[in-house]
């Protein structure tokens, strides 16, 4: 492990601080990576989408959707309805929750030119490295929105995670709820 650390940090380019990179190979590795990520970010979003779309359709066509979210449910006195249309209520909830979550904007306290966000911060930056033909400043643009994307990342997975979790637990719930006989009527 430690012979390929090392090989990892000698084909790693140079340090920006003497304003040399690398190989061009280095660079267009980043820019695959950006690519990757942003990719990444839009199928997050398609798949909490999903997810919250067949929630509030299952919510909207389904009596025993919305049955768990009745009080005269939690009044009937049958344990296994009670516990069952309680989990589902839940898992609705989490996975509907989560799944707005995902969607949510993601702000990072640091931005790069990459950002429209951060571009009126960056503009000046940017041309100051192309009249100086700052080569290094190209990388360290990339390498800071990689970084940007890779948190922003691992947090919408995060939830897309607990939105498709809670969506099999309601799957499953549901069909549980369905197959011991309990309906949205007859608690009422």
């Amino acid at each position: 492990m430690a012979t390929r650390k090392k090989s990892v940090e000698a084909a790693a380019p140079a340090s920006t601080a003497t304003g040399a990179i690398g190989s061009p190979h280095y660079l267009d590795h980043l820019k695959k990576i950006n690519d990757i990520y942003y990719d990444q970010i839009r199928i997050a979003d398609q798949k909490a989408a999903y997810i919250f779309t067949f929630m509030l359709a299952f919510l909207v066509s389904s009596a025993e959707g919305r049955g768990v979210f009745k009080l005269q449910r939690y009044l009937s006195g049958d344990p296994l309805a009670i516990a069952l249309s309680a989990i589902l209520a839940l898992a609705v909830v989490v996975s509907l929750v989560s799944a707005i979550l995902v969607v949510l904007p993601r702000h990072r306290s640091t931005s790069t030119s990459l950002y429209w966000g951060g571009w009126p911060g960056n503009r000046e930056v940017f041309l100051n490295a192309n009249a100086s033909l700052d080569q290094a400043y190209l990388f360290e643009q990339y390498l800071g929105n990689v970084d940007n994307l890779s948190a922003i990342n691992r947090e919408k997975y995060r939830f897309v995670g607990f939105a498709f979790r809670g969506l099999l637990v309601a799957v499953v719930t549901y069909v549980l709820l369905l197959g011991a006989g309990v309906s949205a009527t007859s608690s009422l």
